[in-house]
């Protein structure tokens, strides 16, 4: 999405892509973003990676240091974070997560496989900031 179509469009959809957000958010999970949110630490976002700018990161902001943010994944045993690239300045935070949807999967279900997937499908992503302060000890 290019900059002048992001301002005519305040929200967009992502996928996540890997295992670096389990257990917040998984694989295939659809996201809805808000572009220019006020964000604060502990709040999931849609980032450009700071090493190939053309590819999108979601991570969670962990501390605002000097240069950028401090982001880390939700699952210690992945990499493609902070520890590996340093801080992600300003400018390539695109957006807050607000939501997560987990589409059904594919095949026959039981009603209450149904239903159980119905009430958990659509979540809010909370800016935990119990995880960052974890993540932060790491």
């Amino acid at each position: 999405m290019s900059e002048p179509e992001r301002a005519a469009a305040p929200f967009g959809l992502a996928e996540v892509v890997g295992p670096s957000m389990y257990p917040t958010l998984r694989h295939g999970d659809r996201l809805l973003v808000r572009y220019g949110a006020a964000v604060r630490p502990g709040c999931v976002a849609v980032l450009r990676h700071p090493l190939q700018q053309d590819l999108l990161i979601v991570k969670r902001l962990v501390e605002r240091r000097d240069g950028g943010w401090w982001v880390l994944g939700d699952n210690p045993g992945t990499e493609g974070d902070s520890r590996v690239f340093g801080t992600v300045p300003p400018e390539l935070l695109l957006g807050r997560v607000l939501l997560r949807y987990r589409p059904a999967e594919s095949g026959r279900k039981s009603p209450w496989a149904t239903l159980s997937w119905a009430l958990s499908a659509v979540r809010p992503v909370s800016s935990d900031r119990s995880v960052s302060r974890r993540l932060r000890a790491r």
